[in-house]
C-alpha cells in the first residue's frame, strides 16, 4: 500500500479504536479490559492475512469498509 493510503487507513483505525473504547464485550483473556486499537489491527490481520500496510492498494476500499464494519459491530 502506498504511504498516502496507509496514512489514511491509520487515521480510520485510530478513529475506530476511539469509538470502540468501552464497547467491546468483556473477555476472560483480558481481565483489565480489551485494547480497542489492537482489536482493530488484529481483525484486519485475520481478515486480510497481513498488516494494514501490506494490503494492496487495489483492496483499499474493501479495507475501509471492513474498518467501518468493525466500528459498527463490536465483537
Amino acid at each position: 500500500m502506498n504511504k498516502e493510503n496507509a496514512d489514511m487507513i491509520f487515521v480510520l483505525m485510530r478513529r475506530a479504536g476511539d469509538n470502540l473504547k468501552g464497547r467491546l464485550p468483556p473477555s476472560r483473556n483480558h481481565p483489565g479490559g480489551r485494547n480497542p486499537y489492537a482489536h482493530v489491527a488484529t481483525c484486519i490481520k485475520q481478515k486480510f492475512g497481513m498488516s494494514y500496510k501490506d494490503v494492496p492498494d487495489g483492496q483499499f476500499s474493501d479495507l475501509v469498509q471492513f474498518i467501518q464494519y468493525i466500528e459498527e459491530n463490536p465483537m
